[in-house]
């Protein structure tokens, strides 16, 4: 019998005290050595960290315990995915080349267990967000990129961090109007076909049945942490305690 499949979305390392930050990192690696035991795979949705920026020969300090757990992970057997959130500024070949994660750029349209998923981090789906569609475009360009490596790591993941806050301030404050636009997106890709859609980046954790399919979201560690559980007959988001 398939083990069953874990997602995990928004854990957002960085943006706490050194405190609240241990207790947080030591709560994900427990929660990676079960995946170790009991997952066949693992998605994680975006915005593992607050923000991240890659140099070619620089590695944000910190979080040496989840690289690890990631690495023995991958090793375990278990396949990880990470799709790249809006926080995830830039990144080249650390997770691909030294933790063995594959890493997507855009949605994942899979099937899982028998069912058609359509995974994605979330951003730049709302209709009217056309300021961040803007600026996601500009973060992406990979000639911008190149040329922000160019500064100082110092400086560029202070500044990467600065930004980062922006924009979560931007996401959190910013009046989407009564309906949630993700579920509406989401509702599209039921239409043609898909039988769950999942999503992060909202921080707000939902499992909304549509017509023949379901939308869910996988909220934010920074509430109270929780994964995704995936069996090929019913899906469920469970706190991690």
């Amino acid at each position: 019998m398939a083990k069953p499949i874990f997602f995990i979305s928004d854990l957002h390392f960085g943006i706490e005290s050194k405190e609240k930050e241990n207790e947080l990192e030591k709560k994900f690696v427990s929660f990676l050595n079960f995946t170790k035991e009991e997952a066949g795979e693992l998605y994680i949705l975006g915005d593992l960290f607050d923000y991240w920026f890659e140099y070619r020969r620089v590695i944000q300090r910190g979080y040496f315990n989840t690289f690890t757990a990631l690495k023995n992970l991958v090793d375990s057997g278990v396949k990880v995915h990470y799709i790249i959130g809006n926080h995830d500024f830039m990144h080249r070949d650390f997770f691909s080349e030294e933790l063995g994660v594959k890493l997507y750029e855009n949605a994942i349209k899979s099937e899982i267990l028998g069912k058609k998923f359509y995974l994605a981090h979330g951003d730049g789906l709302v209709k009217n967000d056309l300021g961040y569609k803007i600026l996601k475009k500009i973060l992406r360009n990979k000639f911008l990129q190149w040329m922000y490596s160019l500064i100082h790591p110092d400086f560029g993941i202070w500044l990467a961090s600065f930004s980062s806050k922006t924009s979560r301030d931007y996401t959190s404050e910013k009046d989407y109007g009564s309906d949630d636009g993700l579920f509406e997106a989401a509702k599209n890709k039921i239409e043609n076909g898909f039988e769950y859609v999942l999503f992060g980046h909202t921080h707000r954790r939902k499992l909304e049945q549509y017509k023949n399919g379901y939308y869910i979201n996988l909220g934010t560690w920074l509430d109270k942490p929780c994964y995704g559980k995936f069996n090929g007959s019913g899906f469920e988001i469970i706190d991690w305690e």
